[in-house]
């Protein structure tokens, strides 16, 4: 077993890590206090190939592989999970299911601006009855002469008010019921009103939306894969999705972890740092010690994606496991810095915030523990997802 990364992830890691620390996590705070999107980060982003890290050069990408990526997201993320979670829907809901699912017309129609961060993508499968079992989804797609006309609303859309291009999820066969007679397809801008901007506990520097869709006439080509096997996208999208969601937790944990070993070794108390005392010491043992292992399984399940092999029940306990870490461990780092912790002075309050949502979007921690007890049991898997 090797655990070291190679020449080019390591460069790519350090790409991403040098900008996050000049350029995202100086402004990160206030971008959290003003509730807003820096649209111009990603231009930033865009222009290192970091919109695109794991797409193919032909299509307008860095040619990395997925790990890379995932290195990425926690480097993006560590600095501010709102532009991190921005960069994971864009790249992993909406512009690789167009590379693994579309045609060849597809992918090259609407692949490369994404890539090269021209555009922003969104993934539109929640509604407002249809979370976890998505099977519920109401949007429909009614064939009308040479297209679909399509209508219906979403709820929850990270990155929608920007987003130039929607991976969108509606029922084209009426009369079948759960997840049969769902399609994707691929929807442009001006098919999309955004009616709401979304009050978050954090994640405040990124876009969350509801959406509708008000009688869009599209083509046939814009039906991504068969026509009702749109599920089959909607859950291969989201088993690696979880892997990105899972990078982005360590992410903040680390940079949680970060703040409070600083200011252990720098607060003093009973004439000595804390970091001297066994109650602290054991704190930052434990929070070392979870990251280590979370970021373990975060990276194990992008090994796999990148093999080729099946990655389902690896990218559940990833995101199990590491979003319930970063939950608990940027508690833990409230905890440390004690009344500064809970104030705006610190950052930790915003991990703590942002650090919370992990456990909920792209499949609560229920769901994921769900997804692993059929793929162990060798059970035949229901859809269940949050979208």
């Amino acid at each position: 077993m090797d655990f070291e990364l190679s020449p080019e992830q390591r460069e790519i890691q350090g790409l991403a890590r040098d900008f996050a620390r000049q350029e995202i996590e100086p402004h990160a705070a206030a971008w959290d206090r003003e509730h807003r999107f820096p649209r111009e980060v990603f231009t930033q982003l865009a222009a290192l190939g970091l919109m695109g890290t794991c797409v193919p050069e032909e299509y307008g990408g860095s040619g990395a592989d997925f790990l890379s990526y995932i290195l990425v997201l926690e480097e993006l993320s560590r600095a501010d999970a709102g532009v991190g979670v921005t960069v994971a829907v864009h790249t992993s809901a909406a512009t690789l299911p167009l590379l693994a699912y579309g045609t060849e017309e597809q992918r090259a129609r609407f692949v490369p601006p994404l890539a090269r961060g021209e555009q922003i993508g969104a993934f539109a499968l929640t509604e407002p009855e249809a979370g976890s079992d998505a099977g519920a989804l109401r949007t429909r797609a009614d064939v009308d002469g040479e297209g679909w006309r399509i209508t219906g609303a979403k709820q929850w859309i990270t990155n929608a008010r920007y987003a130039g291009t929607f991976l969108l999820f509606a029922r084209t066969d009426q009369d079948q019921p759960g997840a049969r007679g769902v399609s994707a397809f691929v929807l442009d801008a001006e098919h999309v009103r955004v009616t709401r901007d979304e009050e978050k506990l954090g994640l405040n520097s990124s876009a969350t939306n509801d959406i509708v869709v008000e009688g869009a006439l599209v083509g046939r080509d814009r039906l991504l894969h068969e026509e009702g096997k749109g599920f089959k996208v909607a859950m291969g999208t989201l088993d690696g999705g979880r892997i990105g969601i899972a990078a982005q937790a360590v992410g903040i944990a680390q940079a949680a972890y970060d703040v409070a070993r600083a200011y252990a070794k720098e607060r003093h108390a009973f004439g000595r740092a804390i970091a001297e005392f066994q109650a602290i010491q054991q704190k930052l043992a434990d929070m070392s010690t979870q990251i280590d292992a979370a970021r373990l399984l975060v990276y194990r399940a992008a090994w796999l994606k990148d093999k080729g092999e099946s990655h389902t029940e690896a990218g559940a306990k990833a995101k199990l496991f590491a979003s319930e870490m970063a939950r608990q461990q940027t508690g833990e780092a409230i905890q440390i810095l004690g009344g500064y912790g809970y104030t705006k002075e610190f950052p930790v309050e915003r991990y703590y915030r942002d650090a919370k949502i992990t456990e909920i979007y792209e499949g609560t921690s229920e769901i994921q523990r769900f997804v692993i007890a059929r793929e162990i049991l060798g059970l035949a898997q229901r859809t269940f997802t949050q979208g």
